[in-house]
């Protein structure tokens, strides 16, 4: 994880672009993108930089104005809050408040296309209360009409407006100059790694990953609700546990691709696979009345493709009826049902009631400290020799595979290079047999492991 980068929110009302905004400053499409107001509901971070400089976007909620409702009234054009977002309104203004708190420069988001707006003066009436830089970037504006329209904008006495369009991408760089100057001198750590554990909390919708969270942290740090699909958009929280620095990654739930919906689900399930991409490791939740679905499974493949740790996190495990072999039957089919990695530890929680929480924090750190362990390398040679000495590879073509020496080129996966003669000789099937003969020494726990083939070199 990166160390302390500066910090910019992007505020303002719902579907005024900011997630467009968002998206065009980190380069990918990482924000929801859709053409109802109140789309995004948690905070939303992403990394970039800018004329050397590292930060961190926040991507809000809208932040409604109190008497939104009323300039609504006055204007039955105006866009209304997606029907399954209006219950969220609260959250959503309580979210974006938050990433004002944490911001070092604000950008406040109006629509060029609208023009002022009795909300867009009272947001502005909020905003000026912070002691933080302010500027006001007036998005839309891709007319030379719509540009010199922007001026407008001066009467919400925060200070120059700054014509942009998101969409085409005219005006963001003259934006981001403006923005980097603003920034605060940071400690001369930017590109730097720090000792922080990325660890994404994942699965299917509605298993429990945000009460996991808030059972983690003692907080309601992210919304809760027994709707399914409620946390669309990761959200990163920092901790300090055993000494230890964490960052917790809730991500949005996650469905098998063919039964993912065009639209707003379809960019929740490409950002949580990219959360995952930010881990260290992974707690991917089951819920234990369902016991292991495809779908699951489906979840766990992205983890393994991306070669992280992973943990897997029977969740409601209260809600089951046991007796005393009930714990050791389960954890015997999670393991035939992920039979590609049944190197993973399985824990049985209940983040409603606590049961066993306390056991998720140091497993996953256990986890984390296997995904950077080496071997030395004669010990390894060790091992990979008496693996071949007890079970030659079978010839292909008359040729045998011969191993010469093996090395471990690197960690987050634990990576080994084996120097051979012709490394097509090699089947998948003994390169997995030589990975269990590896684990039987070094088990990895719920860290997978890369054995790569060379050709020696002459």
């Amino acid at each position: 994880m990166k160390k302390r980068k500066p910090v910019i929110a992007l505020v303002g009302r719902p579907n005024v672009g900011k997630s467009t905004l968002f998206n065009r400053l980190v380069g990918a499409r990482t924000a929801i993108v859709e053409d109802l107001p109140g789309t995004t509901r948690d905070r939303l971070y992403g990394e970039s930089d800018w004329n050397g400089r590292d930060f961190v976007v926040i991507d809000t909620g809208g932040l409604e104005a109190q008497t939104t409702a009323d300039f609504r009234a006055n204007r039955p054009d105006a866009p209304t809050l997606a029907e399954d977002s209006a219950r969220f309104v609260t959250e959503i203004q309580n979210q974006a408040q938050i990433a004002i708190e944490e911001a070092d420069v604000i950008v406040f988001v109006v629509d060029g296309k609208d023009g002022l707006t009795a909300a867009d003066e009272e947001l502005a009436v909020f905003l000026r209360q912070t002691t933080k830089p302010l500027v006001v970037a007036v998005n839309k504006a891709e007319s030379q009409e719509r540009q010199l329209n922007a001026a407008e904008f001066w009467a919400l006495g925060i200070g120059e407006p700054i014509p942009i369009s998101a969409y085409h991408g005219i005006g963001v760089g003259d934006l981001l100059d403006i923005l980097v100057a603003l920034f605060p001198e940071m400690a001369p750590s930017d590109g730097e790694e720090d000792e922080s554990i990325g660890i994404a909390i994942i699965g299917r919708p509605n298993v429990g990953k945000s009460s996991l969270l808030n059972a983690l942290l003692g907080q309601e740090r992210s919304i809760v609700s027994e709707i399914a699909g409620t946390t669309r958009d990761p959200i990163d929280t920092e901790l300090v546990f055993e000494g230890r620095s964490i960052t917790l990654i809730d991500t949005a739930g996650i469905r098998r691709r063919g039964k993912v919906e065009q639209g707003i689900e379809k960019y929740s399930v490409l950002r949580s696979m990219r959360s995952i991409d930010r881990a260290d490791v992974a707690l991917l939740l089951i819920d234990a009345e369902d016991g292991v679905t495809a779908q699951d499974t489906h979840v766990a493949g992205h983890v393994l493709e991306r070669n992280k740790g992973i943990v897997v996190v029977v969740n409601k495990w209260d809600a089951v009826d046991k007796d005393t072999d009930t714990m050791v039957e389960y954890t015997r089919k999670v393991r035939e049902e992920l039979k590609f990695m049944d190197y993973v530890p399985v824990l049985f929680i209940s983040a409603l009631t606590k049961q066993r929480v306390h056991k998720v924090l140091p497993t996953a750190l256990a986890v984390a400290d296997e995904t950077t362990y080496r071997i030395p390398t004669s010990q390894l040679n060790r091992v990979i020799q008496e693996a071949y000495d007890k079970t030659p590879p079978p010839n292909r073509n008359g040729r045998p595979l011969r191993i010469y020496y093996a090395t471990q080129s690197g960690v987050k996966p634990p990576t080994f290079v084996l120097f051979c003669n012709e490394p097509d000789l090699a089947h998948f099937s003994y390169v997995r047999y030589l990975e269990n003969q590896l684990r039987i020494h070094y088990p990895y726990e719920g860290t997978p492991i890369r054995i790569l083939l060379r050709p020696r070199s002459h």
